[in-house]
């Protein structure tokens, strides 16, 4: 079943002797439960696809379709709550709120949305990504590894169509990089969790089921 299709995507960003093409007439599709790693150099395009496909900003030209809606046909509002409810995202540096300990951060997009938050759920997650004496932490009393894996689990509390990971491990060490993959892996194999992650190393590229290769801002390799 196809979870993302990605069509004719681009994004070009000045005009004139300023015109910079980020990303040209990309197209691709995802099925449901599928890991993607998505490989390039820096400023290859890969984080603007990335940005993209989450509805964080809005192309040229091109289309969207996330479970079977075309994402950039809501207004900024209704953008933001599909948002909300159907991507989960996982960023390099984390994006905790710093007053708000690891479970309120966790549950903080069902409390946004005014939802009930499944207490097994989140029990579920806490054990599983190993934060159970962490609940009641801070994020500047957390490791690095700590704090990805409570923005993991932020991510993954609301059940989303599809969790976008930019560089989870680009701020870690190579032991908690190792962990954070294997998180993410687990993730996919017991929640089904459909994974776009972005990449720049091969190592953690090849821990996914597929890898698209991105130069210039054309796809150049999907295998």
């Amino acid at each position: 079943m196809e979870i993302l299709k990605v069509e004719n995507l681009s994004k070009v960003y000045g005009k004139g002797s300023t015109k910079v093409t980020a990303l040209e007439n990309v197209s691709f599709s995802v099925e449901k439960g599928e890991f993607v790693a998505i490989v390039g150099a820096s400023g290859s395009g890969k984080s603007t696809l990335l940005h993209l496909i989450g509805g964080v900003d809005r192309p040229t030209t091109g289309k969207v379709y996330i479970d079977g809606r075309d994402i950039y046909s809501f207004n900024d509002d209704g953008l933001a709550i599909f948002r909300r409810r159907q991507i989960g995202l996982i960023y390099q540096f984390y994006n905790l709120i710093p007053i708000l300990n690891v479970e309120e951060n966790i549950t903080l997009p069902l409390r946004l949305d005014n939802r009930e938050v499944n207490q097994k759920k989140l029990d579920e997650l806490i054990k599983t990504l190993g934060l159970e004496n962490r609940r009641t932490h801070l994020p500047n009393e957390l490791s690095g590894g700590q704090q990805q894996r409570t923005s993991i689990a932020r991510s993954l509390i609301t059940n989303p169509a599809i969790i976008l990971a930019d560089e989870p491990t680009g701020n870690l060490d190579s032991k908690a990089s190792y962990e954070i993959v294997e998180l993410l892996k687990k993730s996919n194999r017991d929640y089904k969790q459909t994974i776009i992650m972005i990449t720049h190393n091969m190592e953690i590229a090849k821990c996914a089921d597929r890898i698209i290769k991105i130069e210039d801002g054309k796809i150049v390799g999907d295998e």
